[in-house]
């Protein structure tokens, strides 16, 4: 009995090898995970999570969720970017401080953090193994997140179906654009309580970019780049601001409250320059798009999809 039982074993623990891999994150940690993870938790949900859960990746957990499933912000990107439905990551303990009992009971077998996240790595690997992701403005750009991640949980495939759908939604809504043979500037701005460039990464980025628009130039004085997983470059002066005039101007409200549409967004605009829209060229030539920033700020091709909507939508006006 014991040369059968010893068999079993030695199938299992091979099956087991086999189903894991090596891999190099993004701070050059070797990390064995396995091929498609099963039960995966996040320690960004925005930037990591929906991405994931995009791939149909199942995102068991979340740091800074809280314990009623709530998101620590005014507006749940799962539900503003998907749409309402989808199941929602537990927490794992409020921002600043990780419950390992609560990550623990979730039985993650890959915890995916961010660059920043490298400090937590050895109290979560008790738990699981992790890897780590660059999320930073100037290490990222558009989706490339989504694509990386898809690479790392076996989820290929999936992202180059998406992407193959979302590259025909792109030349149908290209179409509908004023084509002169020039070449057009954007520059997106995202309100806080003061003006912020938005950096590279987010999906209403990388549709403007595949649409063949170009980042209006900003110096490094103006608009240094964001750390630490920010998806803005700030700040922007409200007397720079006046001065540029891109193609097109893509304004959003801070996604912390509801104002996000676009009176919302003129409103919250004027209280920081006020009389914006008398002097601001693009805003007196009616070369302004509203976004709403819950929906496209992230690094998802849903994001992307977003900005394409409201593009076709201002273009066909």
């Amino acid at each position: 009995m014991r040369f059968p039982t010893l068999a079993t074993a030695i199938l299992m623990a091979s099956s087991a090898l086999a189903a894991d891999r090596s891999v190099t994150d993004d701070t050059g940690r070797s990390v064995t995970i396995p091929q498609e993870p099963a039960r995966v938790v996040v320690m960004h949900e925005p930037l990591l999570g929906l991405p994931l859960m995009e791939l149909g990746v199942n995102v068991v957990g979340s740091y800074g969720r809280k314990d009623d499933g709530s998101f620590v912000t005014a507006v749940d990107f799962v539900d503003t970017v998907f749409g309402t439905g989808r199941p929602k990551p537990r927490g794992i303990g409020p921002v600043g401080q990780i419950d390992l009992e609560k990550l623990r009971a979730l039985a993650p077998d890959l915890i995916i953090g961010m660059e920043i996240d490298v400090e937590k790595v050895e109290q979560l690997s008790t738990v699981a193994p992790v890897y780590l992701q660059n999320v930073s403005s100037g290490k990222a750009h558009g989706f490339s997140v989504e694509e990386d991640l898809a690479t790392v949980v076996g989820k290929k495939e999936a992202f180059e179906t998406r992407r193959a759908a979302y590259a025909a939604r792109v030349e149908a809504v290209r179409k509908t654009l004023p084509a002169d043979g020039k070449p057009k500037t954007y520059l997106a701005v995202f309100l806080t309580d003061q003006l912020n460039a938005l950096g590279d990464m987010s999906g209403a980025v990388q549709a403007l970019e595949d649409l063949g628009y170009a980042r209006l130039p900003l110096t490094a004085e103006k608009a240094p780049a964001g750390e630490g997983g920010s998806m803005l470059l700030v700040p922007l002066g409200a007397e720079t601001f006046g001065r540029l005039d891109p193609d097109l101007l893509v304004l959003m409200n801070t996604y912390m409250g509801d104002a996000r549409d676009a009176d919302g967004t003129k409103a919250a605009l004027e209280r920081i320059v006020p009389g914006w829209e008398k002097f601001v060229t693009p805003a007196k030539e009616g070369r302004v798009l509203y976004l709403d920033s819950a929906k496209v700020s992230l690094p998802t091709i849903a994001s992307a999809e977003h900005t394409l909507d409201a593009i076709e939508a201002w273009a066909k006006r």
